[in-house]
């Protein structure tokens, strides 16, 4: 069985800053893509960035150039750096991994919540 723990969320001013991080546990042979995800209030879940194992990442137009994912494969955990926060980015944020456990699948984190606001 596998499980992701998100955390770091909370209530930030505008133009602040948080750090999300999501650790995967269980027996776990091999994580290939680790994502973030979002989904604000009356819409879609949306994908915001993801990193490959060898550390490649990849960012939506919305949050590049203010968030920073980014993994540590010895503990198994993603992390997501978001500065210069706007009212927004306003969303449940998920993590996601595609990971080996006796197949490939994605498994899905249960959302941590992030609010910007004053």
């Amino acid at each position: 069985q596998v499980q992701l723990v998100e955390s770091g969320g909370g209530l930030v001013q505008p133009g602040g800053s948080l750090r999300l991080s999501c650790t995967a546990s269980g027996s776990i042979s091999s994580i290939n893509l680790m994502r973030w995800y979002r989904q604000a209030p009356g819409k879609q879940r949306e994908w915001v960035a993801h990193v490959t194992s060898g550390g490649t990442t990849t960012y939506a137009v919305p949050v590049k150039g203010r968030f920073t994912i980014s993994r540590d494969n010895a503990k198994n955990t993603v992390y997501l750096q978001m500065n210069s926060l706007k009212p927004e980015d306003t969303a449940v944020y998920y993590c996601n991994a595609y990971l080996f456990l006796d197949s490939w699948n994605d498994y899905w984190g249960q959302g941590t919540q992030v609010t910007v606001s004053s």
